[in-house]
């Protein structure tokens, strides 16, 4: 009996090693993958006044995005970066949406009072960023809602920590489709495409061309044509069969 305990302990063991080796390969692919940010785009920027010597600062925004449609809620990754080779001083960037598109919040930003938004925004928030180390970057997840609608632009400055001197700033640039799916769950965007709306009610597309409601004239068209050659043919044919 002793020697059945021993190895149905042994058993017992030997699976318990095995399940924790199976979930520590299982959690670390996803912990992996959430640290994934993705490709990013400077699209749309420019530098503004002169960073301090050796700091070089950018931001990037996702090539593209999805709305969805029923919500129009939508998740955008806003980077900022110091590609210099020396640590930047006290930085701020505010993320401020434009037309269509609203921001909604940004993790560990304050929203912007509404007498104090950039000019033609209608939301922004600060996010305080600090000294960026050399080669260093941020990365800010932003909640937004996007009318499609209408067009939408996003904008990022990167400014010094009091606000007067900007030193990058990305955009105010567009996330658009020039092909609208309002019957889609959602609507994917590109990052400096300007959005062409969707038809009146929003329940179709914009016509770029004959429309679903011209067939049944087209097709009468058709049957007329078609009428008209059998005619032709059948009058051509009957003096034939009187010779």
């Amino acid at each position: 009996m002793s020697s059945r305990r021993r190895a149905r302990r042994l058993a017992a063991v030997t699976g318990s090693l095995v399940t924790a080796s199976f979930s520590t390969v299982m959690i670390l692919p996803s912990t992996a993958a959430a640290d994934d940010q993705g490709p990013g785009s400077d699209k749309g920027g420019k530098a503004v006044d002169q960073a301090p010597a050796g700091v070089q600062l950018t931001t990037t925004l996702p090539a593209r995005i999805s709305v969805d449609n029923s919500s129009r809620k939508t998740a955008i990754t806003a980077t900022v970066k110091n590609e210099g080779t020396r640590e930047s001083t006290g930085i701020r960037l505010l993320v401020a949406g434009f037309d269509g598109l609203k921001v909604t919040g940004v993790q560990g930003c304050d929203a912007v009072a509404a007498k104090d938004l950039p000019a033609g925004s209608n939301s922004a928030f600060s996010c305080p960023v600090g000294a960026l180390g050399a080669g260093r970057s941020k990365s800010y997840a932003v909640a937004a809602t996007f009318d499609l609608g209408g067009t939408g632009k996003i904008c990022l400055p990167v400014q010094s920590a009091d606000g007067k001197k900007t030193f990058w700033q990305q955009g105010p640039v567009p996330f658009g489709t020039t092909n609208p799916s309002p019957n889609a769950p959602a609507t994917p965007l590109l990052l400096g495409t300007d959005n062409k709306p969707v038809g009146p009610g929003g329940d179709q597309l914009p016509k770029t061309g004959a429309g679903s409601d011209v067939l049944p004239l087209g097709a009468a068209g058709a049957a007329l044509i078609a009428a008209g050659a059998a005619g032709v043919w059948w009058s051509q044919r009957r003096p034939r069969q009187r010779s």
